[in-house]
């Protein structure tokens, strides 16, 4: 890993612990393990570097979920892989994910923080969703249903569960494979959802 890569992931762990205001230049560079000034050289202020932790961290789960989503037949098979390759995206990278929780213009854009450029580059996260249903529309796997809105509600969904998961105390074993349940459900054609709906035991 090169220094700017550690400043990334360190800037990622900090800002997704403490926040946007809770957050200094200096405690990324303790958790780095790198100059002071080292940091300034690559992410300029607080605000570039917030930004920029963030982006890399929806670049990077963007490619996952495209991924995911091509290899599947029917939209509703390419609506459940995106819902499944985002809740293990965020358990695999479980310390650093919710720089994006406090990053989003679906939870709370932390105050001073661009909200234009935020919700501009969220955009591309909700297209993937939003093609799924499209497509699950159009070959007759989703019932027919507003695609801009129904890309909304399931992105909601997935956010939620996100949040409860990563930010409460609540008991949430089951939550991100109950969240696809549900969101199967309400995007099948037929009035009975398919067995087990395709989730993983570890969701």
């Amino acid at each position: 890993m090169t220094k700017k890569d550690a400043i990334l992931v360190a800037a990622q762990e900090a800002f997704g612990q403490l926040g946007y205001s809770g957050t200094t230049m200096k405690d990324v560079s303790k958790r780095a393990n790198v100059s002071f000034g080292l940091v300034s050289h690559y992410f300029g202020n607080k605000h570039d570097l917030f930004l920029a932790a963030g982006f890399d961290m929806v670049d990077r789960l963007i490619k996952t979920l495209r991924q995911a989503t091509a290899k599947e037949k029917c939209g509703l098979d390419a609506a459940r892989a995106y819902m499944v390759s985002y809740y293990e995206f965020t358990i695999k990278h479980r310390e650093t994910f919710p720089v994006l929780l406090r990053c989003s213009p679906f939870s709370h854009i932390e105050p001073g923080v661009n909200a234009t450029k935020v919700a501009e580059r969220f955009q591309d996260i909700i297209d993937a969703i939003r093609e799924a249903v499209a497509r699950g529309v159009e070959d007759g796997s989703i019932r027919d249903l507003p695609v801009e809105e129904t890309a909304l509600i399931i992105y909601g969904n997935i956010i939620g569960a996100v949040r409860t998961k990563l930010l409460t105390p609540y008991d949430t074993e089951r939550i991100y494979a109950e969240t696809i349940r549900h969101v199967m459900r309400s995007l099948e054609c037929g009035s009975s959802p398919q067995d087990g709906n395709g989730v993983p035991g570890n969701l």
